[in-house]
């Protein structure tokens, strides 16, 4: 590629960021340990451009990250970055990075590829976590084992298990006994029922989401397919490497061993997702997979948080028993340290933060420049309560995905169908929406269709009950269409496929909801998703994997105002940055959490729990610290206060980087002040009447 040697295009870069962007591939692996707000981003899109305008082919780069939408970005910025170098016109298009993708969704078109050569049809679909607990719940019942004395583990906990036990690499048994140890009886009977689920998914040529990546690992662990995948990329990029588990870092490992174009992005101190399986340990090890280990770069300048903040953070996170060693700095110097707030207990937790966001948003601040955060979802409610009673609009991340809204699976369905007739589960979801259709009826075709060569011939040959035969000829029609157009051949309309079946739907919708209203908008918006891709195939495949979030009323994010503050677990909440950050129930028990000590590793994740939380704070920073939580229906002493302690996070020495405060009087005078009578009626009469005004 041809560049203009007068534009410096790195200059932009700090030194650190520069010195990873640089780097020369060739010489070994790369892991780039990004503090938070470093620049993360920008660093691994200057990295791919560089590589690119060096001479690297954009064809042989892999850039792997978590979300579609990330890729797509990243893609962007890389463009925007070599068309700058060259000196290209704004309207021309940059160069594409096609190998810019999830894990899943590059293993999806990976095993696309070579599915003939690994026992795959190269039309398999895929099912959602929803298709695939219920093909499980087919197959369980199947053997027997939704019939046993004891109640047998229901569908979604058995497709938990089974996910943990891929994704984790560990023995199933280990599984059962670390996070499931009230299934550990069962163990035998897990075993047979995740043979049988295995085998009933290769009978209808459908994969689940673990597969992507199970099938990816299993080919690379033949030495001869390890090799031809790696030599296709000269380079390999990995995003949020802390997050990865342990068969996403076998794939790596294999595709590059000696580790030569491979650079991996991450901080070990954001290692939050054990819960999803991943590990620590991925980005912990990654230097000495290789020999020599892996040259490590670290980014410390933040542009994000004030230095009080920084400062603070480095406190919490300094106390790790193990980590990459880095000490996040800003040039932003910041008015005052971030606060640790005493309150008396929970429902003063919500009173405070509640007039805080007030003061703020009077001072200029809008509600949505401010996030209050929070361990567990129920944490909130005595927030959400207050907020709602004094009128200030917020939004609680965490609704229904898109693909979990049911008016959305039906149509999705519809196109599964049409692409792969062998799929049960989403053939039997489909003829169970016709009126008159019960599931006797929808049994016989599917099993018709099963041991047909023409599906469509086999559908017409169904003698359906009198009730459902105008809808069952209407359907019939719209299928044969579909079927005609199979993934992209003979003329295929996609993208028009969408609306046909969305107008076919639209009467069903009609029937079967009182919102239909609101969730048409949804079907809208998926016409409109379907329109970026070029074919069905890759449409249900990358939905499937990335899915965008729902408009309707099921999704819980109403959006009726302009302006609204964020509420967030602080899982949901990394990743992003508010201008006035507040954690809620800074305590043991809280953070961390009371269910999540059991182990020395547990605790340091709930840790950096803590840490992803400040981080999110640019200029205002508060630790909420409840003095006493009220308990209810407690067997032996019945409702009652239990005093909390700081979390064992906030040592003395770390709290020196705070403002320590009390709202709006220390416990102790709160309580010596309870025998003041006069000043106790006043209190509580002013609020008795504040209520009716």
């Amino acid at each position: 590629m041809q560049t203009n040697p007068a534009r410096d295009y790195l200059s932009s870069l700090n030194e650190q960021q520069r010195h990873a962007v640089e780097y020369d591939g060739r010489r070994g692996p790369l892991l780039v340990i990004a503090g938070a707000g470093s620049g993360k981003t920008n660093t691994l899109a200057h990295r791919v451009a560089h590589l690119a305008v060096q001479g690297a082919d954009p064809q042989r780069i892999l850039l792997l990250t978590f979300s579609r939408r990330a890729a797509a970005e990243m893609a962007r910025r890389v463009g925007l970055i070599i068309n700058r170098v060259i000196g290209a016109p704004a309207e021309q298009r940059p160069p594409s990075f096609p190998w810019a993708g999830t894990f899943h969704g590059i293993g999806a078109r990976l095993l696309r590829d070579y599915a003939e050569r690994i026992g795959l049809h190269p039309s398999f679909t895929i099912h959602d976590r929803t298709d695939s607990e219920d093909l499980l719940a087919i197959v369980r019942h199947e053997l027997g084992l939704d019939a046993t004395q004891k109640r047998f583990p229901t569908k979604a906990t058995c497709m938990a298990i089974y996910s943990r036990v891929v994704n984790s690499q560990q023995a199933l048994g280990d599984v059962l006994i670390e996070l499931f140890p009230w299934c550990a009886p069962w163990e035998a009977e897990l075993k047979r029922l995740f043979e049988s689920y295995v085998i009933a998914k290769q009978a209808q040529n459908v994969l689940d989401y673990d597969d992507l990546l199970l099938y990816w690992a299993q080919m690379v662990a033949e030495p001869s397919f390890a090799t031809e995948l790696g030599e296709r990329f000269d380079h390999i990029l990995v995003d949020e490497y802390q997050d990865t588990n342990r068969l996403q870092a076998a794939i790596l490992l294999a595709l590059k061993p000696k580790g030569h174009g491979l650079t991996v992005v991450g901080d070990d101190a954001q290692s939050i997702y054990s819960f999803r399986a991943a590990t620590v340990r991925n980005i912990l090890d990654f230097p000495n997979h290789f020999d020599p280990p892996a040259q490590i770069a670290t980014l410390e300048r933040n542009y994000r948080s004030t230095q009080p903040i920084l400062d603070a953070s480095n406190a919490v996170i300094g106390l790790a028993e193990e980590r990459f060693t880095k000490n996040l700095w800003t040039e932003r110097i910041g008015s005052g340290k971030p606060r640790l707030v005493s309150v008396k207990d929970e429902a003063d937790q919500a009173r405070y933060v509640a007039e805080q966001v007030l003061e703020c948003r009077e001072g200029g601040m809008a509600l949505k420049a401010q996030a209050v955060l929070f361990r567990t979802s129920s944490h909130s409610a005595q927030l959400e309560l207050e907020l709602t009673r004094r009128n200030i609009p917020f939004v609680k991340y965490g609704g229904l995905k898109f693909l979990e809204s049911a008016h959305i699976k039906d149509v999705l369905a519809v196109l599964r169908w049409a692409e792969n007739p062998r799929s049960r589960i989403v053939g039997f979801r489909v003829a169970l929406l016709l009126p008159g259709i019960g599931p006797a009826t929808a049994g016989k075709i599917i099993d018709g269709m099963d041991a047909a060569q023409d599906p469509v011939a086999a559908m017409r040959e169904v003698r359906v009950p009198s009730a459902a035969s105008d809808d069952w000829k209407s359907f019939l029609k719209l299928y044969t269409a579909l079927r005609q157009g199979q993934s992209g051949q003979n003329g295929s309309n996609w993208p028009e496929e969408v609306e046909s079946v969305v107008d076919w739907y639209e009467q069903h919708l009609m029937q079967r909801y009182d919102d239909a209203a609101v969730r048409m908008g949804d079907l809208i918006q998926l016409q409109r998703i379907a329109g970026t891709f070029g074919t069905r195939e890759r449409f249900l495949t990358e939905v499937t994997l990335d899915q965008p979030e729902a408009t309707s009323d099921e999704s819980g994010v109403p959006h009726r105002d302009d302006d609204f503050l964020i509420l967030s677990t602080i899982h949901s909440a990394k990743g992003q940055e508010w201008k006035a950050v507040s954690v809620l129930n800074v305590v043991d028990g809280c953070i961390p959490s009371d269910l999540a000590t059991g182990s020395s590793a547990e605790i340091e994740e709930e840790r950096r729990l803590l840490y992803v939380a400040m981080t999110r704070a640019k200029d205002h920073l508060q630790l909420i610290v409840p003095q006493r939580f009220y308990v209810y229906q407690q067997a032996s002493a019945g409702d009652r206060h239990v005093y909390a302690s700081r979390s064992r996070f906030i040592t003395n020495a770390v709290a020196s980087q705070f403002e320590q405060t009390a709202w709006p009087l220390a416990l102790e005078d709160q309580e010596s002040s309870q025998n003041k009578d006069a000043s106790a009626k006043v209190d509580i009469a002013a609020r008795m009447t504040a209520m009716w005004k």
